[in-house]
Formats: C-alpha cells, structure tokens, sequence
C-alpha cells in the first residue's frame, strides 16, 4: 500500500528537523562544497557532520560525487534553495508578528 502524500511530506520536513542539516543545506546554496569547506564552515565535528550529511544523502535531498580524494556535495535541486526562502519568509511574519503582539502587551501594561 503506498504511503499517503501527508506522511511523505511529513518525513521530508523531519528530514530538515537538525539544525546542522538546514546550514549545512544554507551553505550549499551558493553551490557544490567539498566536505572540508563544509566542515571549516559549521561548528560541529567530522563524525557529526558525516552523519547528517548521511541523512540528507539517503533522503535525497543532497548529492554527492568524488574528485579524488574529495567528496563534494551538492543539492539534488534548485527547489530545495525556494524552499528555504520560502522558511525565511515565513518566518520573518511569523516573529514580525510576535513583535507587534509584544509591543502590544507592554503598552498595555504601562497603560
């Protein structure tokens, strides 16, 4: 039986659920970075960023290819880039709003 859409929807923002895997995701935005940029760029270490590099790997969402010696990663589309844009600006609304409700709460206690 397949899955319904739903839950495949569900395990791919699970997939994007670890704060390292959404920079790592960031940092390759601007294109495909050996694993030794990657790890110069994000404050974890090697055996950590392997594992979630791993998962975005299996999900399907990064792809990887050796030059060599070197393993260079990259996304496996341009969506994934719209996608967090689109996580920025909804969260800029999100805490835009907050914002306001807060100011409101404080006027309302001076007041």
């Amino acid at each position: 039986m397949p899955v319904p859409l739903y839950q495949a929807k569900a395990e791919f923002f699970r997939t994007l659920g670890h704060p390292l895997r959404i920079r790592v995701l960031e940092l390759l935005q601007d294109g495909p970075l050996p694993v030794r940029d990657l790890l110069a760029a994000v404050d974890a270490e090697a055996s950590s960023l392997s594992q979630q590099l791993a998962v975005l790997r299996r999900a399907g969402i990064v792809t990887a290819t050796r030059e060599g010696a070197t393993v260079v990663y990259a996304l496996s589309t341009p969506d994934v880039t719209d996608l967090l844009i689109s996580a920025r600006r909804i969260l800029t609304e999100v805490l835009a709003g907050q914002g306001e409700l807060l100011a409101e709460l404080r006027a309302e206690a001076r007041g």
